[in-house]
């Protein structure tokens, strides 16, 4: 995973790509698929737009190029991520009572790079509102994607998630992912 770690840590994050309409278009669909998918709790699908190594990282740090072996809020593979859902979903899981709900918004989506492969680095601006006991706490930050080019579509093979809040106190631990 370093090497998908170390291209994001060394591209230009402030880069804008010369990408076509049709790449653009569908990345972003790409970007509100899986908002859709998380606010929907579609959890096989959510899971499906990974590759078989991918990660979700939210970093403790904005200055983090690392996410194995430091301190983060996740750094979590696929097999992690199964296990997160089970447990949150599972029946006596009474600290995810009652369900929350989760509502995302994905804007300003700037391609970054595009390699000779379709692989694509992008990164977008999200809001996301939790309603959980009877309140809705709110998260923003900054995602940056590497999205590598399949044959069924892109798949994520690191999500950074960067929050605005991060070191902000919670009454409750995050257990979702934005």
């Amino acid at each position: 995973m370093s090497n998908a770690t170390e291209i994001l840590a060394n591209s230009d994050r402030f880069k804008f790509a010369d990408v076509t309409t049709k790449t653009q278009l569908s990345v972003e669909r790409f970007l509100h698929q899986q908002a859709e998918f998380l606010d929907e709790k579609r959890w096989d699908q959510w899971l499906s737009l990974f590759t078989a190594d991918g990660h979700y990282w939210m970093p403790a740090e904005e200055e983090q190029t690392e996410g194995e072996g430091v301190p983060n809020i996740f750094w979590e593979n696929l097999d992690m991520m199964k296990m997160r859902i089970r447990r949150n979903e599972h029946p006596q899981a009474h600290s995810q009572a009652p369900n929350n709900r989760l509502c995302h918004v994905v804007s300003n989506v700037i391609i970054e790079n595009q390699d000779n492969n379709g692989n694509i680095i992008v990164r977008s601006r999200f809001h996301c509102a939790e309603y959980f006991r009877y309140e809705v706490r709110n998260f923003t930050g900054k995602y940056r994607h590497y999205l590598e080019k399949t044959s069924n579509g892109y798949r994520i093979k690191l999500q950074r998630t960067d929050l605005v809040n991060r070191e902000g106190p919670y009454e409750y631990v995050l257990q979702w992912w934005l």
